[in-house]
């Protein structure tokens, strides 16, 4: 037996209407959603990921060294060949000789990424960190983008706790052409054959169900959905009842989350502490996975799901990148990938150091100490990643440097601060450069409270150089 001790979950704060959508186009392809997540210009799966991550680790209280198995899983890694589960322990950090798995190619790949923790821990695991974040995207006139979501969730796993995976069952049948994405294409597409499609879905979920050795009987059930009305359909196939699937369905207000979809409505489920719950992913090609989870109402969960920020089609193809214009030749400060590699733990954790000389803290902890100038070694201390901003400015368009004007191109002007970091206990600061994130740019001033969170922060050389930004602190 394997069980869920914390659960986490993300979704960006941009949205979009299904009316801005028909506004644009004259109709609206993605029945049954009323508006969807959109993921800001320096957000994509793996940021995605990594917020829901901390969340779930924070929820179940278990230290990042305590992790001895992660997966990550998304239809749409950031790169097509690139293991982002490196990145993604280094932002988390997670023991570096932690087990590690990508599992992608499919909107299953999230259940497939839960279905191998469990295995890990059946076998020598002992806490498993489970991982799903995805970003679908289709030709803007297509039904796979106008349902296209965006959000994360994350488990926590071990072999006992609040939520306990009591069955499970899979299921796959060929059915070529219901979803794909060629290699080299950015878009997915189907064959939009309405029957054929249906049938794929509900086959497969159908076989999927009748698999279990247990007769579930849940309160919720998670079900894939590539739109808010499939779901639905497949309720006579997965033996529930609309009520039950409506319980558990994010795709109204978030939209279609791909590999994503079943782990962040199973997220929503527990939150909302139904004690029992069956959750069934679809992948084209065609498969399923079904899980049954019985939980005892007291699942610790930490999500981030409420949006904030409306967006009109137009800024929405802007966000995409759709509309915009390609990165400035020349003129940008060249840092190389070594150079950058060196600087990650700061980047990524807010590793400070404290000079063996006089104790002062410096970030980041390189050179001589500000305070002394003693060329002394640093002790290392890590940062809380909250503080408040002792200076900031606004730049505009055509005030960032070359390296940063594609993204500034999509996501418009930013806040550029001097924020002070704290320690642990908030006894001590250290001043930092820092670039805003999830608000405008008015939304900064001098002594607000800030918390960082990890983004992109611009792509050179093809490789994209993640690291830390700040936003107005949470309540």
């Amino acid at each position: 037996m394997s069980a869920i001790t914390g659960v986490g979950a993300y979704a960006p704060r941009f949205r979009i209407s299904s009316e801005a959508f028909e506004e644009a186009w004259g109709q609206f392809h993605a029945a049954g959603v009323t508006e969807k997540a959109v993921p800001s210009a320096d957000e994509d799966a793996l940021t995605m990921g990594s917020e829901a991550a901390a969340r779930a680790l924070e929820a179940a209280a278990t230290d990042p060294s305590e992790i001895d198995w992660l997966a990550f899983a998304s239809s749409r890694p950031p790169e097509a060949e690139e293991d982002p589960t490196a990145r993604l322990g280094a932002m988390l950090a997670l023991s570096e000789s932690t087990t590690r798995h990508v599992f992608t190619g499919s909107t299953r790949a999230g259940t497939r990424a839960l279905w191998a923790g469990l295995d890990a821990l059946e076998a020598d695991a002992t806490t498993a960190l489970v991982v799903a974040a995805d970003a679908p995207k289709g030709d803007p006139d297509d039904g796979v983008d106008h349902a296209a979501g965006a959000g994360g969730a994350a488990f926590v796993l071990e072999r006992e706790g609040p939520a306990e995976i009591v069955d499970r069952a899979e299921y796959a049948a060929p059915y070529p052409g219901t979803r794909f994405r060629n290699t080299d294409e950015d878009e997915t597409q189907g064959l939009g054959v309405t029957q054929y499609d249906r049938q794929a879905f509900t086959e497969t979920i159908g076989g999927a169900v009748a698999g279990l050795e247990v007769e579930p009987e849940p309160d919720a059930a998670a079900i894939q959905a590539p739109d808010g009305k499939l779901p639905y359909r497949a309720a006579g196939a997965a033996g529930v009842g609309t009520d039950e699937i409506r319980a558990a369905a994010t795709v109204h207000e978030l939209g279609d989350l791909g590999a994503a979809s079943v782990p962040l409505s199973l997220a929503s489920a527990l939150e909302d502490g139904y004690d029992s719950v069956l959750a069934v992913s679809h992948g084209s090609g065609a498969g399923a996975d079904a899980m049954v989870v019985e939980a005892d109402g007291n699942v610790p969960v930490e999500t981030a799901l409420e949006g904030a920020d409306p967006l009109s089609y137009a800024e929405y193809l802007r966000q995409r990148g759709v509309v915009t214009t390609g990165p400035p030749s020349g003129g940008g400060a060249y840092v190389s990938v070594p150079s950058w590699r060196r600087s990650i733990p700061q980047r990524y954790r807010l590793a400070a150091g404290r000079c063996s000389e006089c104790g002062a803290l410096s970030f980041p902890p390189e050179g001589a100490c500000d305070d002394c100038g003693a060329l002394a070694e640093y002790d290392p201390v890590e940062l809380a990643g909250e503080g408040t901003i002792e200076a900031v400015t606004t730049i505009s368009q055509g005030g960032a440097p070359p390296e940063f004007a594609e993204q500034q191109a999509k996501s418009g002007d930013y806040a550029a601060a001097i924020v002070a970091l704290e320690t642990d206990g908030g006894d001590e600061t250290v001043s930092a450069p820092a670039m805003g994130t999830d608000a405008d740019p008015a939304d900064f001033s001098v002594g607000d409270r800030i918390e960082t969170t990890i983004r992109r922060i611009y792509t050179q050389e093809g490789v994209t150089r993640y690291g830390f930004k700040i936003r107005p602190a949470g309540e």
